[in-house]
Parts: C-alpha cells; structure tokens; sequence
C-alpha cells in the first residue's frame, strides 16, 4: 500500500507540472496578443492568470518541502480560546472560518467533528477534520497561540483588547499505528450537541466528550447520528492527539541527545493579528508581515505556510 501510495503521489507531481507548463504556455500566448495590440480586458485577464501561477507555484514548491512522516496525512485543527472572555471566542469563531476558507479555497475537504458554542458569541471550542493530500504538512505550522488586537465589538467603551487562541494541529494517524490507549485511563462523558449559534443539533444527548486521565487531553465529537459513533471518532482524534504527543517527547529527545535546540517553537504566541491601530498580520517565528489583514481572515494564509516551511527546511 505504501509503494502505491508514493507512485500515486508521484503521478500527482508530474500532472502538477504539466498543468503549470500548460498555464505558462497559455500566459505566454496572451502576452503576444497584446504586443500586437492594446486590448483592456486582456490585459486583465493575463494579470488574473499571472497571479493563479504564482499561487499554483508556490503551492507545488511548498508540497516538495514536505519530507516529514507525516506530513502527507490528512490533519485535525482543534481551536480553544484563551484569556479575553467573549473576545477570545469571537476570535477563536474568526480563526475557525479562516481555516475552513483556507481549505475550501484549496480544495481540501472538511468537516466539522464538534463546535461547542459561546453562550454570548463565538466558541468555546472545535475541532475540525481537513482531507487531502498533505493537509498536515501545510497546516503544522498554525500551531501555537494566535494573539488578536482590535477595538472590541463587545466593550460599550470601543476599548482595545487584546485577545487569544490556541490552536492544534495533529496528523490523522492509520489504524495500523501503535498507540494503545486502556479503558480505564479514559473518563467519557455525554452531552447535548449545540452548533455555533446555540441551536440544538440533535435533542438526545449524543455528543461525546473523552478524557484521557494520564495526559489531560480532551477530545469531543457531535457532528455524528449516534452516540457510538461519536465516541469512535472522538476516540480516533485521542489517538492522533497521543501518537503526535509522542513524536513531540521523541523530537525532544533528539534535541537533548544531539545539542540542539528548537528554532521554531510549538505552543508558543505564533502570530499577531492586529486591527487598531492599525492593519498587520505577522508571524514571530519567520517575520513575514501582511498588511491586508481582511485577506488573511478570509483564508488567504499561504504566505504565513510558505515562510513557516521554507524557515523550517533552512533550520534542519
């Protein structure tokens, strides 16, 4: 299964190529046109299809970054929010519809395992499922706390608060991968599914919440038609959660065996987002910076992806 899975990810690559040969081609063919003569609305369109092969090609120049283990999985986002109240969910609710255009405008396939709503605004907390081809690699590096700055929706004063998130992201492991997990070393509870909003999903109490007692990591699952089936799927997001724990512990350790130390932190405040006094998204770990800070929430995170993994190739 592995070998067809590399020569399936190699016929990818090569279709790859050969379509941004064919957009270079097309590029090229339009550029002649307009040397012959003006024309507004070509002109448009190759700027248009100028900007799609930048994109298509830092897309395929990111995908040869990817050489870890994992990366090539399929990837779970789990998003809480931190100090700030009712502003730390608003924004935990932002960076969740940042994610989900990120994958839709990617086309990556999602879905939502659970969303727990805020009782004013916003979430408590959510996890949700990314499908396709290097999910993980690509979103690894959104790990970590997300900071927001802006004049505050909530505050009768329009005072300026600053707000946090954490976010976790972990490789959707095979069946086959050797995690255990016992029993009894889990406290499983039940409750009643709500969406964003507060509206009811399902009137029984199906959702399914698990603890793990020896690590402290919860994982939760609403979005299926039966309480069994929500706590397999809870418990399939528990083992991701553990088995990436483990790689953690053991990256660690070759860190100490070898004298090394971590250039790009996890679980650290990875990224600023500020609104006011002015407009800026930039990342501590690369120092790359956007202004255009309505772009990034719509999803356009690419040049965040690409700074984090060229950083990370660099420092290996």
């Amino acid at each position: 299964m592995a070998v067809m899975g590399e020569i399936s990810a190699i016929k990818d690559d090569l279709e790859r190529v050969s379509l941004l040969k064919k957009q270079l081609d097309e590029i090229e063919a339009i550029a002649e046109l307009l040397e012959a003569e003006d024309d507004v609305e070509l002109e448009a369109d190759l700027g248009s299809k100028i900007a799609l092969l930048k994109r298509d090609i830092e897309n395929f120049e990111n995908s040869i970054l990817l050489s870890d283990r994992d990366d090539h999985r399929d990837a779970y986002i789990s998003i809480h929010p931190g100090a700030g109240g009712v502003d730390s969910q608003d924004w935990a609710e932002m960076l969740l519809r940042m994610y989900l255009r990120w994958a839709e405008s990617n086309s990556f396939q999602t879905n939502i395992i659970e969303v727990m709503a805020g009782e004013e605004a916003g979430i408590k907390s959510s996890t949700v499922l990314v499908s396709g081809r290097n999910a993980f690699g690509l979103l690894k590096g959104e790990k970590g706390v997300h900071r927001l700055v802006r004049l505050s929706p909530f505050d009768a004063n329009r005072r300026r608060h600053t707000s946090f998130a954490s976010v976790d992201v972990t490789p959707v492991v095979e069946e086959n991968i050797d995690i255990s997990v016992d029993k009894k070393d889990l406290k499983i509870e039940t409750y009643r599914s709500s969406g964003a909003g507060g509206q009811h999903v399902n009137v029984t109490d199906s959702a399914v919440r698990i603890t793990h007692i020896p690590t402290g990591i919860v994982v939760q699952c609403q979005n299926e038609r039966s309480q069994i089936q929500n706590r397999n799927t809870a418990v399939k997001v528990l083992i991701s959660k553990l088995y990436e724990r483990e790689m953690e512990r053991k990256a660690k350790e070759l860190e100490v065996e070898h004298g090394l130390k971590k250039e790009i932190a996890w679980g650290s405040q990875i990224r600023s987002y500020v609104l006011h006094p002015y407009q800026m998204v930039k990342d501590h770990r690369t120092g790359e910076e956007v202004g255009n800070i309505d772009d990034v929430l719509n999803g356009n995170i690419d040049a965040f992806i690409s700074a984090y993994l060229r950083t990370a190739a660099a420092s290996k």
